[in-house]
């Protein structure tokens, strides 16, 4: 492990907003209303301008009248901050030395299931004894085996380490890594 990656001061703002870009990323951003040019009903006029005694109206789906249109209303776009890529990189490596400085950070020689059962890899955790916490599993290639072996167990999280962003390596408990995606780590990282 290089202390470039994995020894450097957490910098709790590069975190903050690496996490708040990624959380504002994962908005659906579908919510919609309808316009005065969407909304059902006629455009004409109901009345004449003068003469009636009544007050003075357009049409009927303007936005003050009932069933009518929405003013300036939700229209379905995505959410985005731009973040730096040297901020993201900075955040990374912010949130994996401070797991490793709060001794969560566990690093074992190889994550291979011999088969896809869910009852093998409970037994791994439970030698480690990590069967009852949130856990990413950083994987450098993320095996059939793996994959399958841990997606029925709550509060656990399979991923490549490359591919591993701010989000998913804070929010968890325990980070369990394999030598060769704490290796891929470095590689990424350290330049």
């Amino acid at each position: 492990m290089q202390s470039r990656v994995f020894g450097v001061e957490p910098n709790e703002h590069s975190i903050y907003l690496a996490i708040s870009s990624e959380m504002t990323a994962m908005r659906q951003g579908t919510h919609s209303s309808k316009t005065k040019g969407e909304v059902r009903g006629t455009g004409a006029k109901p009345w004449r301008q003068k003469g009636t005694g009544r007050s003075r109206i357009g049409y009927l789906r303007n936005p003050s009248r009932v069933h009518g249109s929405k003013a300036f209303g939700p229209k379905p776009h995505k959410y985005e901050k731009k973040v730096n890529r040297k901020v993201k990189i900075l955040a990374r490596k912010s949130i994996l030395s401070q797991k490793i400085s709060d001794n969560n950070f566990m690093i074992i020689d190889e994550l291979a299931l011999e088969s896809p059962k869910t009852k093998e890899f409970l037994s791994i955790l439970a030698n480690l004894k990590i069967e009852n916490k949130k856990v990413t599993i950083l994987a450098d290639e993320v095996s059939e085996n793996l994959f399958f072996g841990a997606r029925n167990i709550k509060n656990i999280c399979v991923i490549s380490a490359i591919s591993a962003s701010a989000y998913d390596l804070l929010d968890n408990h325990i980070i369990l890594a394999d030598l060769a995606s704490v290796e891929a780590l470095n590689k990424q990282l350290a330049n």
